[in-house]
């Protein structure tokens, strides 16, 4: 199924439960989005651009709900940024927007249900299933470029690789009731992206007499772009290795909760 089906029918899927249910919540996210891979091995917490997102969620119960989410932001790595001299050697770079839709499902510590449960807040953890869209670029000599059309480590530029895929959400998070129905709720997830091209880099350098322009040179190897001696011998390693890049949101939700009137309190 393509990611916009997928989109579709995700959308339509919840729509589709009785609006007369009890316990539908709408909200809205602010916060902050970062990235971990080939360009950023090791640091869990580098979050550096504004993101934002909403959703809708039917609670089951006062334990356990499911949520349609949709959040948007940006992400970025540099190996300038890092402490590594052999990263630092490598001098790769990218930003890229990234936008996902998917389910999840939320299980309270405590009953909670805004202005229902005497619970007026609870820790929660989350997990499900979604899709994201990227598009990896990079700045060289003063103009911006999309990556996956240069094949830097020798990719098919008539077949390049995807720029979306399958993402798994995981995260923590403490929902507490504000006032009525209204709650504040703070949130980090992360996600698991299966591709390891969010940030253009995976493998290992190519033969650069394959490649199919001088851009497309200069763009997979940048290790001597200031000193003049290029070091990305083909063969030789580029990323990490690793099968899948990491990306994460984290920021505040205001919800509000829409409660039948026969909804009974939970205690």
């Amino acid at each position: 199924m393509g990611l916009r089906k997928f989109f579709l029918v995700s959308f339509f899927c919840i729509l589709s439960v009785s609006v007369s249910a009890q316990n539908w919540e709408i909200g809205g996210f602010a916060g902050a989005s970062g990235y971990m891979g080939d360009l950023n091995p090791v640091n869990p917490f580098n979050i550096r651009d504004f993101a934002y997102g909403g959703f809708v969620k039917h609670n089951f119960d006062a334990n356990w709900s499911l949520k349609l989410n949709a959040q948007h932001g940006k992400i970025f790595g540099a190996d300038a940024l890092l402490d590594d001299e052999q990263y630092r050697r490598r001098n790769l770079n990218f930003f890229s927007p990234i936008t996902e839709i998917g389910f999840q499902l939320e299980f309270n510590f405590f009953e909670y249900i805004a202005s229902v449960s005497k619970k007026r807040y609870t820790p929660y953890l989350f997990t499900g299933v979604g899709g994201v869209l990227f598009n990896p670029q990079t700045k060289y000599n003063g103009e911006t470029y999309e990556l996956y059309a240069y094949g830097t480590e020798g990719q098919d530029v008539a077949k390049p690789y995807k720029r979306y895929a399958l993402s798994v959400p995981y995260g923590v998070g403490v929902k507490y009731n504000i006032t009525g129905a209204w709650s504040l709720v703070g949130e980090i997830g992360y996600r698991t992206a299966y591709s390891d091209h969010l940030d253009d880099v995976s493998g290992y350098y190519p033969d650069k007499s394959k490649l199919y322009n001088a851009t497309a040179v200069a763009l997979s190897d940048r290790t001597g772009e200031y000193t003049g001696v290029y070091t990305g011998a083909p063969g030789t390693q580029r990323g990490d290795l690793r099968k899948h890049d990491t990306y994460m949101f984290t920021g505040l939700s205001l919800t509000f909760t829409f409660i039948s009137q026969k909804c009974p309190v939970v205690q």
